[in-house]
Protein backbone atom coordinates (compact mmCIF):
# COMPACT_ATOMS: atom_id res chain seq x y z
CA UNK A 1 0.00 0.00 0.00
CA UNK A 2 2.86 2.33 0.87
CA UNK A 3 4.91 1.41 -2.25
CA UNK A 4 1.59 1.94 -4.77
CA UNK A 5 1.14 5.33 -3.25
CA UNK A 6 4.09 6.27 -5.20
CA UNK A 7 2.84 5.77 -8.59
CA UNK A 8 -1.10 5.13 -8.12
CA UNK A 9 -1.58 8.85 -8.82
CA UNK A 10 0.51 8.94 -12.12
CA UNK A 11 -2.19 8.17 -14.10
CA UNK A 12 -4.95 10.12 -12.34
CA UNK A 13 -2.92 13.63 -12.76
CA UNK A 14 -5.03 14.57 -15.94
CA UNK A 15 -8.29 14.40 -14.40
CA UNK A 16 -6.94 15.54 -10.52
CA UNK A 17 -5.73 18.47 -12.83
CA UNK A 18 -9.33 19.15 -14.51
CA UNK A 19 -11.26 18.43 -11.41
CA UNK A 20 -9.59 20.89 -8.82
CA UNK A 21 -7.93 23.01 -11.38
CA UNK A 22 -4.31 21.91 -10.87
CA UNK A 23 -1.46 24.17 -12.64
CA UNK A 24 0.81 21.89 -14.50
CA UNK A 25 3.33 22.57 -11.50
CA UNK A 26 0.77 21.82 -8.67
CA UNK A 27 0.12 18.50 -10.79
CA UNK A 28 3.95 17.42 -10.00
CA UNK A 29 3.49 18.39 -6.55
CA UNK A 30 1.14 15.99 -6.16
CA UNK A 31 3.71 13.37 -6.30
CA UNK A 32 6.64 15.22 -5.12
CA UNK A 33 5.02 16.67 -1.75
CA UNK A 34 4.41 12.57 -1.16
CA UNK A 35 8.13 12.23 -2.27
CA UNK A 36 9.21 14.97 -0.28
CA UNK A 37 7.82 13.59 3.75
CA UNK A 38 8.33 9.89 2.79
CA UNK A 39 12.02 10.12 2.47
CA UNK A 40 12.25 12.77 4.79
CA UNK A 41 11.27 10.96 7.50
CA UNK A 42 12.35 7.51 6.80
CA UNK A 43 14.98 7.23 9.10
CA UNK A 44 13.10 8.49 11.99
CA UNK A 45 10.25 6.35 11.50
CA UNK A 46 12.72 3.46 11.28
CA UNK A 47 14.89 4.50 14.67
CA UNK A 48 11.34 4.92 16.43
CA UNK A 49 10.53 1.51 15.68
CA UNK A 50 13.11 0.17 17.62
CA UNK A 51 13.03 2.56 20.62
CA UNK A 52 9.39 3.20 20.94
CA UNK A 53 7.80 -0.67 19.99
CA UNK A 54 8.02 -1.61 16.33
CA UNK A 55 4.26 -2.67 16.87
CA UNK A 56 2.89 0.47 18.22
CA UNK A 57 4.83 2.27 15.62
CA UNK A 58 3.30 0.41 12.85
CA UNK A 59 -0.13 0.68 14.21
CA UNK A 60 0.83 5.08 14.19
CA UNK A 61 2.03 5.10 11.02
CA UNK A 62 -1.02 2.87 8.93
CA UNK A 63 -3.56 5.21 10.87
CA UNK A 64 -2.28 8.60 9.82
CA UNK A 65 -1.39 7.11 6.46
CA UNK A 66 -4.99 6.13 6.05
CA UNK A 67 -6.81 9.00 7.74
CA UNK A 68 -4.82 11.22 5.34
CA UNK A 69 -5.80 9.47 2.24
CA UNK A 70 -9.64 9.72 3.10
CA UNK A 71 -9.00 13.47 3.48
CA UNK A 72 -6.82 13.62 0.11
CA UNK A 73 -10.20 11.95 -1.37
CA UNK A 74 -12.16 14.41 0.10
CA UNK A 75 -10.16 17.47 -0.85
CA UNK A 76 -11.59 20.05 -2.78
CA UNK A 77 -8.61 22.11 -4.46
CA UNK A 78 -5.10 21.77 -5.17
CA UNK A 79 -3.94 23.22 -1.68
CA UNK A 80 -5.72 20.29 0.48
CA UNK A 81 -4.62 17.99 -2.11
CA UNK A 82 -0.96 17.94 -1.81
CA UNK A 83 -0.96 18.85 1.95
CA UNK A 84 -2.78 15.66 2.49
CA UNK A 85 -0.43 13.70 0.63
CA UNK A 86 2.69 15.25 2.39
CA UNK A 87 1.15 13.98 5.88
CA UNK A 88 0.46 10.73 4.07
CA UNK A 89 3.62 10.83 3.06
CA UNK A 90 4.69 11.19 6.87
CA UNK A 91 2.68 8.15 7.83
CA UNK A 92 4.09 6.20 5.12
CA UNK A 93 7.79 7.08 5.94
CA UNK A 94 6.68 5.58 9.71
CA UNK A 95 5.08 2.59 8.62
CA UNK A 96 7.18 1.05 5.68
CA UNK A 97 10.64 0.46 8.14
CA UNK A 98 8.64 -0.80 10.93
CA UNK A 99 7.02 -3.64 8.13
CA UNK A 100 10.36 -4.62 7.40
CA UNK A 101 11.62 -4.69 10.83
CA UNK A 102 9.18 -6.54 12.40
CA UNK A 103 10.18 -9.17 9.59
CA UNK A 104 13.38 -9.35 10.80
CA UNK A 105 12.97 -9.52 14.31
CA UNK A 106 10.22 -11.95 13.86
CA UNK A 107 11.62 -14.30 11.56
CA UNK A 108 14.91 -15.51 13.32
CA UNK A 109 15.06 -19.05 11.83
CA UNK A 110 17.27 -18.00 8.42
CA UNK A 111 15.56 -20.26 6.34
CA UNK A 112 12.06 -18.76 7.21
CA UNK A 113 13.48 -15.21 7.66
CA UNK A 114 14.29 -15.78 3.86
CA UNK A 115 11.10 -16.49 2.74
CA UNK A 116 9.89 -13.98 4.80
CA UNK A 117 11.97 -10.96 3.48
CA UNK A 118 11.08 -12.28 -0.23
CA UNK A 119 7.03 -11.93 0.15
CA UNK A 120 8.06 -8.95 1.28
CA UNK A 121 10.52 -8.11 -1.57
CA UNK A 122 7.89 -9.06 -4.17
CA UNK A 123 5.07 -7.28 -2.46
CA UNK A 124 7.18 -4.11 -2.40
CA UNK A 125 9.21 -4.27 -5.49
CA UNK A 126 5.71 -5.00 -7.63
CA UNK A 127 4.00 -1.89 -5.75
CA UNK A 128 5.15 0.24 -8.36
CA UNK A 129 3.74 -1.58 -11.02
CA UNK A 130 0.38 -2.27 -9.65
CA UNK A 131 -0.31 1.22 -8.56
CA UNK A 132 -0.01 2.36 -12.35
CA UNK A 133 -2.54 -0.35 -12.81
CA UNK A 134 -4.77 0.21 -10.35
CA UNK A 135 -4.87 3.89 -10.72
CA UNK A 136 -5.61 3.10 -14.43
CA UNK A 137 -8.80 1.18 -13.22
CA UNK A 138 -10.13 3.47 -10.42
CA UNK A 139 -9.66 6.15 -12.50
CA UNK A 140 -11.49 5.12 -15.89
CA UNK A 141 -13.92 3.18 -14.12
CA UNK A 142 -14.90 4.77 -11.24
CA UNK A 143 -13.16 8.48 -10.10
CA UNK A 144 -9.38 9.87 -9.66
CA UNK A 145 -10.70 10.35 -5.27
CA UNK A 146 -10.60 6.51 -5.54
CA UNK A 147 -7.02 5.75 -5.69
CA UNK A 148 -6.51 7.79 -2.21
CA UNK A 149 -9.92 5.93 -0.86
CA UNK A 150 -8.62 2.72 -1.91
CA UNK A 151 -5.95 3.08 1.23
CA UNK A 152 -9.19 3.22 3.82
CA UNK A 153 -11.01 -0.18 3.66
CA UNK A 154 -7.23 -1.47 3.20
CA UNK A 155 -6.14 0.41 6.65
CA UNK A 156 -8.76 -0.30 8.58
CA UNK A 157 -8.71 -4.42 7.76
CA UNK A 158 -5.16 -4.31 8.58
CA UNK A 159 -5.57 -1.91 11.66
CA UNK A 160 -8.21 -4.44 13.14
CA UNK A 161 -5.99 -7.55 12.31
CA UNK A 162 -2.69 -5.93 13.44
CA UNK A 163 -4.42 -6.11 16.62
CA UNK A 164 -4.64 -10.07 16.71
CA UNK A 165 -1.71 -10.86 14.99
CA UNK A 166 1.25 -8.50 15.75
CA UNK A 167 3.47 -8.80 18.93
CA UNK A 168 4.99 -6.23 20.36
CA UNK A 169 8.60 -6.07 19.97
CA UNK A 170 11.30 -3.08 20.95
CA UNK A 171 15.00 -2.80 21.53
CA UNK A 172 16.10 -3.90 25.07
CA UNK A 173 17.55 -0.67 25.96
CA UNK A 174 15.75 2.51 25.41
CA UNK A 175 18.21 5.43 25.10
CA UNK A 176 16.45 8.99 24.55
CA UNK A 177 15.71 9.94 21.10
CA UNK A 178 18.47 11.96 19.38
CA UNK A 179 16.65 15.21 19.13
CA UNK A 180 19.43 17.03 17.35
CA UNK A 181 20.51 14.09 14.99
CA UNK A 182 16.33 13.32 14.04
CA UNK A 183 16.07 17.35 13.25
CA UNK A 184 19.26 17.67 10.96
CA UNK A 185 18.74 14.44 9.05
CA UNK A 186 15.20 15.06 8.77
CA UNK A 187 15.41 18.62 7.31
CA UNK A 188 18.69 17.95 4.92
CA UNK A 189 16.65 15.29 3.50
CA UNK A 190 13.75 17.34 2.63
CA UNK A 191 15.59 19.90 1.53
CA UNK A 192 17.60 18.05 -0.64
CA UNK A 193 14.70 15.78 -2.23
CA UNK A 194 12.96 19.76 -2.23
CA UNK A 195 16.01 21.06 -3.68
CA UNK A 196 15.91 18.45 -6.49
CA UNK A 197 12.47 17.82 -7.29
CA UNK A 198 11.84 21.55 -8.17
CA UNK A 199 14.52 21.22 -10.95
CA UNK A 200 11.28 20.72 -12.80
CA UNK A 201 10.71 24.72 -12.93
CA UNK A 202 13.62 25.89 -12.40
CA UNK A 203 17.15 25.35 -13.49
CA UNK A 204 19.75 23.75 -11.26
CA UNK A 205 22.06 26.95 -11.69
CA UNK A 206 19.19 29.41 -10.39
CA UNK A 207 19.73 30.76 -6.64
CA UNK A 208 16.58 29.21 -5.13
CA UNK A 209 18.54 25.60 -6.56
CA UNK A 210 21.71 26.39 -4.52
CA UNK A 211 20.57 27.83 -1.78
CA UNK A 212 18.58 24.84 -0.84
CA UNK A 213 20.99 22.54 -1.66
CA UNK A 214 23.74 24.08 -0.26
CA UNK A 215 21.62 24.13 2.92
CA UNK A 216 21.01 20.30 2.86
CA UNK A 217 24.72 19.98 2.66
CA UNK A 218 24.86 22.55 5.43
CA UNK A 219 21.93 20.32 7.47
CA UNK A 220 23.68 16.50 6.52
CA UNK A 221 26.93 17.19 7.53
CA UNK A 222 26.04 18.81 11.00
CA UNK A 223 23.98 15.52 11.24
CA UNK A 224 26.95 13.40 10.59
CA UNK A 225 29.04 15.79 13.39
CA UNK A 226 26.43 15.13 15.99
CA UNK A 227 25.96 11.15 15.61
CA UNK A 228 29.89 11.41 15.75
CA UNK A 229 29.59 12.81 19.13
CA UNK A 230 26.66 12.17 21.16
CA UNK A 231 26.28 9.27 23.14
CA UNK A 232 23.32 7.59 21.59
CA UNK A 233 22.98 8.33 17.70
CA UNK A 234 19.77 8.04 15.82
CA UNK A 235 22.35 6.31 13.08
CA UNK A 236 25.67 5.39 14.65
CA UNK A 237 28.22 5.56 12.21
CA UNK A 238 29.46 2.55 12.70
CA UNK A 239 26.64 0.87 10.62
CA UNK A 240 28.57 1.87 7.25
CA UNK A 241 31.79 0.37 8.41
CA UNK A 242 29.41 -2.86 7.70
CA UNK A 243 30.57 -3.32 4.16
CA UNK A 244 27.50 -5.21 2.87
CA UNK A 245 24.91 -2.26 4.87
CA UNK A 246 27.11 0.62 2.65
CA UNK A 247 26.88 -1.56 -0.84
CA UNK A 248 23.33 -2.27 -0.65
CA UNK A 249 22.32 1.47 0.08
CA UNK A 250 24.13 2.41 -2.72
CA UNK A 251 22.82 -0.08 -4.64
CA UNK A 252 19.36 0.61 -3.59
CA UNK A 253 19.83 4.37 -4.58
CA UNK A 254 20.87 2.85 -8.22
CA UNK A 255 17.37 0.60 -8.19
CA UNK A 256 15.67 3.80 -6.85
CA UNK A 257 16.47 6.03 -9.61
CA UNK A 258 15.76 3.36 -11.98
CA UNK A 259 12.22 2.58 -10.97
CA UNK A 260 10.79 5.73 -10.80
CA UNK A 261 12.37 6.70 -14.24
CA UNK A 262 11.01 3.86 -15.90
CA UNK A 263 7.37 4.17 -14.80
CA UNK A 264 7.20 8.25 -14.37
CA UNK A 265 8.32 8.55 -18.15
CA UNK A 266 6.71 5.20 -19.98
CA UNK A 267 3.38 6.45 -18.21
CA UNK A 268 4.12 9.79 -20.26
CA UNK A 269 5.26 8.13 -23.00
CA UNK A 270 1.92 5.68 -23.14
CA UNK A 271 -0.69 8.93 -22.46
CA UNK A 272 1.00 11.70 -23.97
CA UNK A 273 2.63 10.11 -27.35
CA UNK A 274 0.88 7.50 -28.07
CA UNK A 275 -2.48 8.71 -26.91
CA UNK A 276 -3.73 5.95 -24.19
CA UNK A 277 -6.53 6.19 -22.04
CA UNK A 278 -5.79 6.04 -17.81
CA UNK A 279 -7.09 2.46 -18.00
CA UNK A 280 -5.51 0.92 -21.21
CA UNK A 281 -1.88 2.37 -19.83
CA UNK A 282 -2.34 0.91 -16.27
CA UNK A 283 -3.32 -2.39 -17.49
CA UNK A 284 0.06 -1.81 -20.50
CA UNK A 285 2.00 -2.29 -16.75
CA UNK A 286 0.42 -5.64 -15.79
CA UNK A 287 3.19 -7.29 -17.29
CA UNK A 288 5.71 -5.58 -15.04
CA UNK A 289 4.04 -5.83 -12.14
CA UNK A 290 3.83 -9.22 -12.51
CA UNK A 291 7.63 -10.19 -13.85
CA UNK A 292 8.82 -7.98 -10.73
CA UNK A 293 6.60 -10.27 -8.56
CA UNK A 294 8.04 -13.81 -10.18
CA UNK A 295 11.59 -12.05 -10.13
CA UNK A 296 11.19 -11.70 -6.44
CA UNK A 297 9.87 -14.96 -5.62
CA UNK A 298 12.37 -16.69 -7.74
CA UNK A 299 15.32 -14.63 -6.20
CA UNK A 300 14.55 -16.18 -3.00
CA UNK A 301 15.24 -19.98 -4.49
CA UNK A 302 18.13 -18.99 -6.50
CA UNK A 303 19.90 -16.79 -3.98
CA UNK A 304 21.00 -19.81 -2.03
CA UNK A 305 22.52 -20.59 -5.62
CA UNK A 306 23.76 -17.75 -6.41
CA UNK A 307 24.61 -15.84 -3.41
CA UNK A 308 24.09 -12.12 -2.59
CA UNK A 309 26.54 -10.61 -4.74
CA UNK A 310 26.33 -12.81 -7.71
CA UNK A 311 22.77 -12.21 -7.79
CA UNK A 312 22.95 -8.19 -7.37
CA UNK A 313 25.62 -8.15 -10.27
CA UNK A 314 22.42 -10.77 -12.63
CA UNK A 315 19.56 -8.56 -11.24
CA UNK A 316 20.51 -5.18 -12.70
CA UNK A 317 22.22 -6.23 -15.68
CA UNK A 318 18.79 -7.90 -16.68
CA UNK A 319 16.98 -4.93 -15.97
CA UNK A 320 19.34 -2.86 -17.39
CA UNK A 321 19.17 -4.84 -21.30
CA UNK A 322 15.09 -4.12 -20.98
CA UNK A 323 15.65 -0.51 -19.92
CA UNK A 324 17.95 -0.15 -23.76
CA UNK A 325 15.84 -2.43 -25.83
CA UNK A 326 12.94 0.21 -24.37
CA UNK A 327 15.09 3.04 -25.56
CA UNK A 328 14.60 2.33 -29.14
CA UNK A 329 10.84 2.48 -28.49
CA UNK A 330 9.42 5.64 -31.17
CA UNK A 331 6.01 7.40 -31.59
CA UNK A 332 3.59 5.13 -32.42
CA UNK A 333 5.37 1.97 -32.13
CA UNK A 334 3.02 -1.28 -31.12
CA UNK A 335 2.88 -2.38 -27.33
CA UNK A 336 3.39 -6.01 -27.96
CA UNK A 337 6.86 -5.77 -30.36
CA UNK A 338 8.19 -2.83 -28.40
CA UNK A 339 7.20 -2.33 -24.76
CA UNK A 340 5.86 -5.84 -23.84
CA UNK A 341 9.18 -7.36 -23.87
CA UNK A 342 11.36 -4.90 -22.66
CA UNK A 343 8.97 -4.48 -19.18
CA UNK A 344 8.89 -8.18 -18.74
CA UNK A 345 13.09 -8.02 -18.89
CA UNK A 346 13.28 -4.84 -16.31
CA UNK A 347 10.83 -6.62 -14.02
CA UNK A 348 12.25 -9.79 -13.60
CA UNK A 349 15.46 -8.48 -13.32
CA UNK A 350 14.50 -5.49 -10.80
CA UNK A 351 12.57 -8.32 -8.85
CA UNK A 352 15.30 -10.42 -8.41
CA UNK A 353 17.69 -7.51 -7.29
CA UNK A 354 14.96 -6.76 -4.23
CA UNK A 355 15.56 -9.94 -2.19
CA UNK A 356 19.29 -9.77 -1.88
CA UNK A 357 19.69 -6.12 -1.67
CA UNK A 358 17.31 -6.33 1.01
CA UNK A 359 19.52 -8.83 2.99
CA UNK A 360 22.80 -7.82 2.59
CA UNK A 361 21.31 -4.57 4.15
CA UNK A 362 19.92 -6.08 6.95
CA UNK A 363 22.02 -9.25 7.77
CA UNK A 364 24.83 -7.86 9.29
CA UNK A 365 23.28 -5.51 11.76
CA UNK A 366 22.39 -6.05 15.31
CA UNK A 367 18.69 -6.93 16.13
CA UNK A 368 18.24 -3.77 17.95
CA UNK A 369 19.59 -1.86 14.97
CA UNK A 370 16.97 -3.62 12.68
CA UNK A 371 14.56 -0.54 12.91
CA UNK A 372 17.45 1.60 11.58
CA UNK A 373 19.14 -0.91 8.82
CA UNK A 374 15.32 -0.87 7.42
CA UNK A 375 14.84 2.82 7.57
CA UNK A 376 18.23 3.40 5.63
CA UNK A 377 17.30 1.03 2.70
CA UNK A 378 13.97 2.45 1.95
CA UNK A 379 15.66 6.04 2.33
CA UNK A 380 18.33 5.53 0.11
CA UNK A 381 15.61 3.90 -2.58
CA UNK A 382 13.65 7.25 -2.25
CA UNK A 383 16.99 9.34 -2.45
CA UNK A 384 17.74 7.60 -5.65
CA UNK A 385 14.04 7.49 -7.03
CA UNK A 386 13.97 11.62 -6.69
CA UNK A 387 17.41 12.31 -7.44
CA UNK A 388 17.51 10.14 -10.73
CA UNK A 389 13.90 11.15 -11.90
CA UNK A 390 15.21 14.99 -11.20
CA UNK A 391 18.00 14.54 -13.55
CA UNK A 392 15.58 12.58 -16.22
CA UNK A 393 13.41 15.18 -16.16
CA UNK A 394 16.04 18.03 -16.54
CA UNK A 395 17.68 15.82 -19.49
CA UNK A 396 14.45 14.80 -21.17
CA UNK A 397 13.24 18.47 -21.66
CA UNK A 398 16.56 19.45 -23.51
CA UNK A 399 14.77 16.78 -25.81
CA UNK A 400 13.50 17.93 -29.40
CA UNK A 401 10.49 15.60 -29.00
CA UNK A 402 8.43 13.80 -25.98
CA UNK A 403 9.53 10.40 -27.52
CA UNK A 404 12.99 11.20 -27.67
CA UNK A 405 13.10 12.78 -24.03
CA UNK A 406 11.49 9.58 -23.15
CA UNK A 407 14.49 7.55 -24.73
CA UNK A 408 16.72 9.29 -22.93
CA UNK A 409 15.30 8.60 -19.17
CA UNK A 410 15.18 4.95 -20.32
CA UNK A 411 19.20 4.81 -20.88
CA UNK A 412 19.91 7.04 -18.13
CA UNK A 413 17.98 4.61 -16.02
CA UNK A 414 19.69 1.47 -17.69
CA UNK A 415 23.12 3.48 -16.73
CA UNK A 416 22.13 3.77 -13.05
CA UNK A 417 21.82 -0.30 -13.45
CA UNK A 418 24.50 -0.74 -14.26
CA UNK A 419 26.15 1.14 -11.56
CA UNK A 420 24.47 -0.79 -9.19
CA UNK A 421 25.88 -3.96 -10.76
CA UNK A 422 29.44 -2.53 -10.33
CA UNK A 423 28.37 -1.65 -6.83
CA UNK A 424 27.52 -5.35 -6.03
CA UNK A 425 30.90 -6.24 -6.38
CA UNK A 426 32.07 -4.73 -3.73
CA UNK A 427 29.69 -7.19 -1.35
CA UNK A 428 31.88 -9.36 1.22
CA UNK A 429 32.13 -12.71 -0.75
CA UNK A 430 33.21 -15.32 2.39
CA UNK A 431 30.30 -17.60 3.57
CA UNK A 432 28.30 -17.00 6.59
CA UNK A 433 27.34 -19.08 9.29
CA UNK A 434 23.68 -20.10 9.10
CA UNK A 435 21.96 -20.08 12.83
CA UNK A 436 19.14 -20.51 14.61
CA UNK A 437 18.90 -17.47 16.97
CA UNK A 438 16.38 -17.47 19.83
CA UNK A 439 13.94 -15.14 21.01
CA UNK A 440 15.51 -12.32 22.50
CA UNK A 441 18.74 -13.19 21.83
CA UNK A 442 21.32 -9.70 21.08
CA UNK A 443 22.31 -10.74 17.23
CA UNK A 444 26.14 -9.92 16.84
CA UNK A 445 26.59 -11.36 13.67
CA UNK A 446 25.18 -12.41 10.57
CA UNK A 447 21.92 -14.71 10.63
CA UNK A 448 21.49 -14.88 6.70
CA UNK A 449 23.81 -16.18 4.00
CA UNK A 450 26.12 -12.93 2.73
CA UNK A 451 27.51 -15.39 0.11
CA UNK A 452 26.74 -18.63 -0.59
Amino acid sequence: MVVLDVTIVNVALPSMRSSLGLSANGQQWVINAYTLTFAGFLLLGGRAADLFGRRRVFLSGLAVFTLFSLLGGLAQNGASLIAARAVQGIGGAILAPATLSLITTTFTDPAARRKALGAWSATAASGAATGVLVGGILTDLLDWRWVLFVNVPIGAVLIAASAFVLSESRAEQRPRLDIAGAVTVTGGLALLVYGIVSTDTRAWTSAATILTLLSATVLLGAFIVIESRVAHPLAPLAVFRRRSVSAANGIAVTIGAALFGMYFFLSLYLQQVNGYGPLKAGAAFLPAGLSTMVGALTGTRLMSHLGVRRQLVLGPVIAAVGLIWLSQVSAGDGYLGHVFGPLVLSGIGIGLSFVPMTVAATADVPVHQAGLASGLINTTRQIGGAVGLATMATVAAGASSAASGDDRAFLISAGALVVGALLALALPGKPKPERHITSGEEIAEPIVVVEA
